[in-house]
């Protein structure tokens, strides 16, 4: 069988068998690595594997690292919440989406408070309304004894976001 064979320093040594590549990579004193199997024919490089595998995981963590993990938080509250508890907990929330994360938003209903649910309703209803230039709704509101809205952050807000970021 045939291979394309690179050699360490990224020169083409040109088709060769796969003994001819085995012997130049034991004169090296690196290993034989086949790079693209399924090319025609497949392509080895004269490399130090331990290297070649030291390098990927480094980018591979690298590029963890670049990404954003979102994550849920939650903002609870009962009806019969005051007006500057509600700003406070707003506050929690604005910071929250800034940051790209979701926002769980729930109502908590204790005894015959649930009778009562159009009063959570109102209030989830106005932290919507707070919310709506930076925040759009990913799923509806649940009802039982808690009731729960869950906030992500709008497209354009995050977009210019990113937009802002690769200009820096």
């Amino acid at each position: 069988m045939r291979v394309r064979l690179i050699l360490k320093d990224g020169t083409q040594a040109g088709v060769v068998t796969i003994d001819e590549a085995h012997r130049a990579a034991q004169e090296a004193s690196l290993d034989l690595v086949e790079i693209a199997p399924n090319a025609s024919p497949p392509v080895c490089k004269i490399v130090d594997y331990g290297k070649l595998r030291y390098e990927q995981a480094k980018k591979e963590k690298e590029s963890r690292k670049a990404q954003h993990q979102v994550k849920v938080k939650e903002v609870k509250f009962r009806p019969n919440i005051d007006d500057h508890d509600l700003q406070f907990k707003l506050k929690n929330a604005r910071s929250f989406l800034e940051k790209g994360n979701k926002v769980r938003v729930t109502c908590m209903f204790r005894g015959r408070e649930v009778v009562h649910s159009d009063v959570g309703q109102r209030v989830i209803d106005r932290m919507a309304e707070e919310l709506s230039d930076i925040a759009q709704v990913e799923s509806g509101g649940r009802m039982g004894r808690m009731l729960h809205v869950v906030r992500a952050p709008s497209k354009k807000k995050s977009e210019g976001k990113k937009q802002h970021a690769q200009k820096d």
